[in-house]
């Protein structure tokens, strides 16, 4: 037998062991959070995808007829992790005020430990975000935060200021990941930068 025949051999049993695979799906999604989290956004190739994951680079259409589609279930796994962090407020801690904090150094904190995946959620101009269940996980996380904006200023457009909020931490994490902030304010650490930052949106603690 020829090495080529081999190969072809080869590449059928494995087409055939990926195809018969009922974790098929999963076992895609799972390589997918895994690559952008070690190489980014920009290695989330089907064909990549589907290498790792030791199927035929047409496997995946089983499942996500388009890219678009398994980029998003990718991006619903991390809704779903940041989802779970957010829903884990400090044990005793009533006050509007500092569990917005919290809430607000959680998303900074998975945004700088997950920077692939947090661009991923984010780039709805490769999602599909009516699809993967995207807009059932991602707005619930938009409302727990303008939940608590009406909370701490209940005179405000809670709605409005909650995006401004996001904008602003989206902003931060970006700009901290980069390195700009630091070399703009020479700021060591973001803690104060978010005090700052929750300061502009919902006034000092002293004011209120």
């Amino acid at each position: 037998m020829s090495e080529s025949d081999t190969g072809s051999k080869g590449e059928s049993e494995t087409r055939s062991r990926g195809e018969s695979d009922t974790g098929l799906r999963a076992r895609l999604v799972e390589v997918g959070v895994e690559l952008v989290a070690a190489e980014g956004v920009q290695a989330l190739t089907l064909r990549e995808i589907a290498r790792r994951a030791g199927v035929s680079h047409g496997a995946p259409r089983r499942h996500f007829p388009t890219h678009r589609e398994l980029l998003s279930a990718i991006a619903h796994q991390g809704f779903t992790d940041l989802g779970a962090r957010v829903g884990r407020p400090a044990p005793g801690v009533t006050d509007p005020r500092r569990q917005l904090a919290g809430l607000a150094r959680v998303y900074l904190e998975f945004a700088l430990d997950n920077p692939g995946m947090y661009e991923l959620m984010f780039r709805h101009d490769l999602l599909d975000s009516g699809g993967s269940g995207l807009r059932e996980t991602s707005l619930p996380l938009f409302g727990v935060l303008t939940e608590l904006v009406g909370r701490v200023r209940p005179e405000a457009d809670a709605r409005r200021v909650a995006g401004a909020l996001w904008a602003n931490l989206h902003g931060l994490a970006q700009l901290w990941r980069w390195n700009s902030l630091q070399l703009a304010t020479g700021a060591q650490e973001w803690g104060p930068l978010l005090d700052a930052v929750l300061d502009a949106h919902l006034g000092r603690r002293d004011e209120r």
